[in-house]
C-alpha cells in the first residue's frame, strides 16, 4: 500500500498530470483512499508502542494514577482497533462506493406498510448518526399510515459497504395498533442496497427495454406537485427492476435520477451473477422472499432484534429502532466480509 501511495504522488508531480482532469481526479480519490487506511494503521501503531514502553515503566514503578491511565487509554485503543478492523472487511469491489437503498413493503397492508416507514426512519437516523448525507429520491404514501416503498440515496465513504449487511427481508412482530382487538401481528419489509455508480461505469441499456411512466408526485411538496406529472416511474422489462423518482420538480432531472437508480441496481444484479459463477459468496446469499428473513424484530411479548445470519439477538429493540445497527453491521462484515472480498 506505501508503494502505491508512493507510485501515484510521483504521477502528481508530473508536468501533464493536469491535462487528463478525469484521470488525475481519480489519480486523487485513490491516493486519498489508500491514505485513510495507512495513517490510521500508523496512528494506532504509534499509540501501541508507546503504551509498551508506559508498561515497562510501571513494571518498574509504583505509580498508581499512571496506571489508571494506563488502562484507560489502552481500553480506549482496543476499541479504535476493533473499529479498524471491521473497517478491513470493507474490501468488495464496491465497498467504498455510496449507496442506494430502497424499501419495499410486503403483504400485510397498513401493518407492513407502518413497518416499512419505521424502516426508513431507522436507516436515516443510522446515516445521519455517521455523518452521511441522506437524500429521500422516492416515496409512495400508504392508503392509511406508513409507506408502500422509498428509496434513499447514502453519501459518504463506504456507504454501500456497510450498508449491504442490510440486504434481505425484515420481520416485525408486534401487537397491532391498527388492531382494535390488539392482536399480535407478523409483518414484512424488503430492503435492497445498490452499490452508487458513476457514469464512468459503462452499463448498456436499451431504450427498447424500458417502460417509462410519468404520474403526479405524492406528499408534501406545494401547488406544483399536484398540477404536473413530473415524477418518473421506469421500468427495466427483460429484469422487472422498477425504479422511480420524485424528489425534483423537474421531470427531466426525475429521469435522469431514475436512470441513475436503474443503473445502479443493474451493475449489482450483474456483480452478483458473476459471484455466483464463481461461487465466492454462495453461502451468504438467499433469494429475496418472504420467509427468507435476515432479521426479526419482535415488540411484544418480549423485546429481541435476532439476525438469523450472524445470531446475534439484541434485547433492545429501541435502540436498534432508533439507528443503532452497527453490532448487526459489524457481526456481519466479520462473518461473511472475507467471502464477499474474495
Amino acid at each position: 500500500m506505501e508503494r502505491r501511495i508512493e507510485e501515484l504522488e510521483a504521477r502528481m508531480t508530473e508536468p501533464t498530470f493536469w491535462d487528463q482532469p478525469d484521470e488525475a481526479r481519480k489519480v486523487m480519490e485513490e491516493t486519498n483512499r489508500l491514505k485513510s487506511w495507512l495513517e490510521p494503521w500508523r496512528a494506532l501503531k504509534g499509540k501501541g508502542d508507546e503504551l509498551a514502553e508506559l508498561a515497562e515503566l510501571l513494571m518498574e514503578e509504583d505509580a498508581p494514577e499512571l496506571e489508571a491511565e494506563w488502562v484507560q487509554e489502552r481500553a480506549a485503543l482496543e476499541r479504535r482497533l476493533e473499529a479498524l478492523e471491521v473497517r478491513t472487511m470493507l474490501q468488495g469491489e464496491n465497498d467504498h462506493l455510496e449507496a442506494i437503498l430502497t424499501i419495499q413493503s410486503g403483504a400485510g397492508g397498513t401493518e407492513s406498510q407502518d413497518w416499512a416507514e419505521m424502516l426508513l426512519r431507522m436507516y436515516r437516523r443510522w446515516a445521519e448518526s455517521h455523518g452521511f448525507e441522506v437524500e429521500l429520491l422516492d416515496i409512495q404514501p400508504g392508503e392509511e399510515a406508513g409507506i408502500k416503498g422509498a428509496s434513499l440515496e447514502v453519501r459518504g465513504e463506504a456507504a454501500y459497504g456497510y450498508l449491504k449487511a442490510e440486504k434481505g427481508i425484515h420481520r416485525l412482530v408486534r401487537i397491532s395498533p391498527f388492531d382494535s382487538q390488539s392482536r399480535r401481528h407478523t409483518s414484512f419489509a424488503s430492503v435492497f442496497v445498490y452499490p452508487s455508480i458513476d457514469d464512468e461505469v459503462h452499463i448498456e441499456i436499451d431504450d427498447g427495454d424500458l417502460r417509462v411512466d410519468t404520474f403526479r408526485a405524492s406528499g408534501a411538496g406545494g401547488q406544483h406537485v399536484n398540477k404536473t406529472d413530473s415524477a418518473i416511474r421506469i421500468t427495466h422489462e427483460p429484469t422487472g427492476i422498477v425504479v422511480s423518482c420524485q424528489k425534483e420538480r423537474s421531470q427531466h432531472k426525475n429521469r435522469a435520477t431514475a436512470m441513475k437508480m436503474l443503473k445502479s441496481a443493474l451493475y449489482d444484479r450483474a456483480i452478483e451473477e458473476r459471484e455466483k459463477e464463481r461461487d465466492a459468496v454462495e453461502a451468504t446469499k438467499t433469494e429475496i422472499g418472504w420467509g427468507n428473513q435476515i432479521r426479526s424484530y419482535v415488540f411484544q411479548p418480549y423485546t429481541m432484534v435476532n439476525d438469523h445470519r450472524t445470531e446475534l439477538k439484541l434485547t433492545d429493540v429501541d435502540s436498534v429502532m432508533d439507528g443503532d445497527l452497527d453490532p448487526f453491521i459489524e457481526a456481519y462484515l466479520k462473518k461473511f466480509g472475507a467471502q464477499s472480498a474474495a
